[in-house]
């Protein structure tokens, strides 16, 4: 059940939030209980089959995580950790995995390895990562709630259950202590809903809009055939703004609904393609995904408390481990070694200079989002042959294959270009909404500034236009909604639920 969905908007969520509302009345527990059945719901909508996957995920991880909670520290301790995330990390590569791995062993062995089809479940990749970080959270001594009701919501809670943002327990868990669960107010509900009808905007109109054109060059690239120069550029420029709109519009959806229920989501985007360097990128894109890859498996595996080529190492382990993530595919891998071996250069730059010397800022600015163009190529071509015959097409090579017939027109052009200055010019929503997040925009910003990121002029035009329950809100928001829900478009879904 997409969120831009009219059965969604006009039935679900109407529903559920009354039901709430009324349950509140009795109780945090019989609020919380309405929530976990219409979340189990949600999902089921999806494929009844899969609830035989989420609901035993979230019986043997509370468990697990009991179990951890009252263990002291020693081997045994170790090794219940270590059974659990491996039990995750076993139904995630099985579902995801399984296929990919069987077909490379059979190209190397020859032998028939086919394993038929195999469904991924929706959400999966992103519930993994939510329940391994209670695991090692709770090893830590940091997840000591023992209410089954909470945490079986803090697992299944719909607005983030299928795409996110990854969340902690210790973030979610202390608001849904009794008596500190706040009710939701009129200004809360109000800040909710004009978030909500902002990332259907994001969604709907500007990133399906400008789909086709990313969807047209990539897709003669699929069928071998070698787009000419300019609809490379369009369709690499385009999927780089869809990839944005439609998942950072997901992820405003994601919290606007849960601040309806009184719940606030940490913010995963921060005006990614205003970062001046690969690092700040990854500061800004996805920064829950980002989080959870640096406290997980980054500083795990040491950090960069080993020298500097244990650092480099661990970067770039970390960020090939990201692309996997992604998706079961060679260019996915090689999309996070992209990023990783950018992230090493970028590091060591800054080590050889003590980060005095950087380029003027939007220098920086164009240059980075080149270098990340570049990497989403990869990241949307179907195979290696089609990302080949792009990245040539891109930088004007002649290339053996016929040549696409595709030629982007005006219009296309414009509308591109439009976007592009809405994502340099304009303040994002965590400027806009700071409220809304769990991740305020002042923590967002001391963030940045750890890797010597220089506040933006921008920043001073977000406070400006800060949400309030006015009129003129009110009005854009009625707009926004009006035209995410307008019937001239079908409902697409959502980019990030393939992974």
């Amino acid at each position: 059940m997409l969120f831009t969905a009219f059965e969604f908007v006009f039935l679900f969520l109407p529903a559920t939030f009354l039901g709430f509302m009324l349950l509140r009345r009795v109780g945090d527990i019989a609020g919380a209980l309405w929530l976990i059945a219409a979340s189990l719901f949600f999902y089921a909508f999806w494929n009844a089959a899969y609830l035989w996957l989420l609901v035993p995920s979230i019986l043997v991880n509370y468990a697990l995580g009991r179990a951890l909670a009252r263990q002291t520290a020693g081997t045994a301790k170790k090794l219940l950790l270590a059974a659990g995330v491996a039990t995750n990390l076993g139904v995630l590569a099985w579902f995801k995995y399984a296929g990919f791995l069987a077909a490379n062993l059979g190209l190397l062995t020859g032998w028939d390895l086919a394993l038929g089809t195999i469904v991924l479940p929706l959400g999966i990749s992103f519930i993994t990562f939510q329940k391994i970080a209670y695991l090692v959270d709770a090893y830590r001594g940091h997840a000591r709630d023992p209410s089954f009701v909470r945490f079986a919501l803090f697992v299944s809670f719909f607005p983030q259950l299928v795409a996110g943002p990854i969340v902690h327990h210790a973030e979610i868990m202390p608001q849904l202590q009794p008596g500190r669960w706040k009710r939701a107010t009129a200004t809360a509900a109000a800040t909710g809903l004009s978030l909500f009808a902002i990332g259907m905007f994001k969604k709907v109109v500007l990133a399906d809009g400008v789909a086709p054109i990313a969807n047209l060059a990539f897709g003669e690239a699929a069928q071998g055939l070698a787009p000419a120069p300019a609809a490379a550029w369009a369709g690499a420029l385009a999927y780089t703004l869809q990839l944005y709109f439609d998942f950072s519009g997901y992820s405003d959806m994601a919290c606007g609904l849960a601040l309806l229920f009184g719940i606030r989501l940490p913010g995963n985007f921060y005006s990614p393609y205003k970062a001046a360097s690969i690092i700040d990128f990854w500061r800004r894109w996805h920064i829950t995904l980002s989080r959870f890859l640096r406290d997980y498996l980054y500083i795990p595996l040491g950090g960069n408390r080993r020298g500097a080529a244990r650092r480099y190492a661990n970067l770039l382990i970390t960020m090939t481990l990201g692309g996997l993530w992604h998706g079961a595919g060679w260019t996915f891998v090689l999309w996070g070694v992209f990023h990783g071996s950018l992230l090493l250069l970028n590091h060591a730059w800054r080590g050889w200079t003590g980060g005095r010397w950087r380029l003027p800022a939007p220098l920086s600015i164009a240059l980075t989002f080149l270098v990340v163009l570049f990497g989403w190529v990869l990241f949307r071509a179907e195979s290696f042959a089609a990302a080949l015959l792009m990245i040539e097409a891109l930088l004007g090579l002649d290339g053996s294959a016929a040549g696409g017939t595709y030629a982007p027109a005006a219009p296309e052009w414009l509308r591109i270009a439009t976007l592009l200055a809405a994502v340099w010019a304009l303040p994002n929503t965590v400027q806009l909404m700071r409220r809304a997040f769990l991740l305020s925009n002042d923590t967002i910003r001391r963030h940045l500034a750890e890797e010597g990121v220089r506040p933006s002029g921008l920043d001073r035009i977000g406070r400006r236009l800060t949400w309030r329950p006015t009129i003129a809100w009110a009005a854009l928001a009625a707009l926004c909604f009006g035209l995410g829900l307008m019937p001239t478009r079908p409902r697409i879904e959502f980019l990030y639920f393939q992974f």
